[in-house]
């Protein structure tokens, strides 16, 4: 029996997927470290600062054993300056994700480093962090193992899971938001705005365009129109195939035809030739 899903991952597996985001809590209660598939959390103290999962948060924000607190670019005044960048700054792209995290070292020891394995400089003498596997290949992280929804996320990019993630704060947790009416609201504008670059995209693909830019997207936006995107270049393919069809009859006919002239143009040499003799 055939998966009656499309391929990709659906807005609830995504949603799933966020709730590994991590996110910084104030605990109310004392509560012992945990150990988790993912490493044990730290104890959580009063009125200590912590990281954990967004799903054990949520749990505990349900049990009113933490307070939340939400990443600087879920604030209002952030979001509305986010909304300038979409509809002002980057009218045909999307403003940039958050970059990646850096790792300060000693000058000394960063150009060693560098000329040994291949750090990459960053921004006033902060050296980004190489990773690697257990065979020592090159890891790079991506959401949701980039601290991007921590209360030292960047306040003016959204990550990668933006839209998820603030869904599910606004629903578990409105009480830990300033203004979550009005965070609603700016998110819902941010979207919006975000979907029309996506419809013009479409439509420049379906003008001969090469590409659409989606760098800055949503994994949710994604997830919304993959479905979308799939029948378009399905529709392009199906398009193409037939043109080329075509012109490869068209290609053929004039072949025929050519011979045909050909032919006709021989058999009149022969006759002109039986008439003089």
């Amino acid at each position: 029996m055939a998966f009656p899903h499309r391929p990709g991952l659906l807005p609830a597996e995504v949603a799933f997927l966020c709730e590994m985001e991590l996110v910084t809590i104030i605990p109310r209660q004392r509560l012992d470290r945990l150990d988790l598939l993912g490493g044990p959390t730290n104890a959580l103290i009063p009125p200590q600062r912590a990281t954990l999962p967004l799903w054990l948060a949520l749990l505990l924000k349900r049990q009113r054993r933490i307070n939340v607190l939400p990443p600087p670019w879920l604030d209002p005044e952030n979001l509305r300056e986010i909304l300038e960048l979409e509809t002002t700054h980057f009218g045909e792209s999307f403003t940039p994700a958050p970059a990646l995290p850096a790792l300060d070292v000693d000058p000394l020891q960063a150009r060693r480093e560098k000329s040994r394995s291949g750090l990459t400089s960053g921004v006033g003498g902060v050296v980004a962090p190489r990773l690697t596997d257990a065979e020592g290949r090159s890891l790079y992280l991506s959401p949701p193992f980039v601290a991007s929804c921590t209360a030292d996320a960047a306040p003016n990019a959204l990550p990668y899971h933006y839209l998820e993630f603030s869904q599910l704060l606004l629903d578990a947790a409105p009480d830990d938001l300033q203004q979550p009416d009005t965070i609603s609201n700016l998110l819902r504008d941010i979207r919006e705005v975000r979907q029309a670059k996506m419809r013009r995209g479409y439509e420049a693909i379906t003008d001969g365009s090469e590409g659409v830019n989606l760098d800055g997207v949503g994994a949710m936006e994604v997830s919304e129109s993959r479905g979308f995107i799939t029948d378009v270049m399905g529709g392009l393919r199906m398009i193409g195939a037939s043109r080329e069809a075509a012109r490869r009859e068209r290609e053929q006919e004039e072949r025929e035809s050519g011979a045909r002239r050909g032919a006709g143009r021989a058999y009149d040499g022969d006759e002109e030739d039986e008439d003089m003799s």
